[in-house]
């Protein structure tokens, strides 16, 4: 099938504006949880941001590509949500977006790209898919902890790291400034796995 003909040209190009609209959320949200001292929270959703942007990155390669060099104004219809930014709101609006791409969206742009002959297209939006799905565990941990105040508490002595200098300590709570730079609390990080 020609791309310029084909549904996932058009799925392709829905991807990469959703990618971007992902990264760009992440980044608000990354700049409402420094205003809030959680720190080690803007970076992870900083983290998230510069994974949606490398996803942007390589679906605009494949359209690069299969367009032979350029592929100018593909014209797409697509809802973006847009949504507060405060951040309980934000990361369970965030949740749901991580859910519905991983588990619907993407997955259905994958399947139809492989039964169109575009086994690029189709391997690389189910690696995306990975992605996102791992995205949705992380905020929902994330949204869990913040809502019942447990963001620097856990149930059990655990490893805190300061995302800041590096100095760790095991203890059931955050240190409140950490001992060596200084920083509050929101410096704190867990491995929310492995706690």
């Amino acid at each position: 099938m020609e791309f310029e003909k084909s549904k996932t040209r058009e799925n392709l190009a829905r991807t990469f504006a959703g990618e971007c609209q992902d990264g760009a959320r992440y980044q608000f949200m990354a700049q409402e949880a420094t205003k809030n001292g959680f720190q080690y929270l803007a970076d992870t959703f900083k983290i998230l941001a510069k994974n949606e942007m490398s996803h942007a990155k390589a679906i605009y390669d494949l359209i690069v590509m299969y367009s032979n060099g350029e592929a100018y104004n593909i014209p797409i219809e697509a809802g973006f949500p847009f949504n507060e930014y405060t951040l309980p709101e934000a990361i369970s609006r965030s949740i749901e977006v991580e859910q519905m791409e991983a588990q619907n969206i993407y997955t259905s742009f994958a399947r139809i790209a492989k039964d169109e002959g575009f086994v690029e297209a189709s391997e690389l939006l189910t690696l995306i898919t990975g992605v996102e799905d791992c995205h949705s565990k992380l905020l929902t941990e994330m949204y869990r902890r913040y809502k019942n105040n447990a963001l620097y508490k856990t149930p059990k002595a655990t490893k805190w790291k300061c995302s800041q200098c590096g100095h760790e300590e095991t203890s059931k709570t955050a240190w409140q400034t950490c001992p060596l730079c200084q920083k509050g609390q929101g410096y704190a990080q867990v491995d929310f796995a492995d706690e």
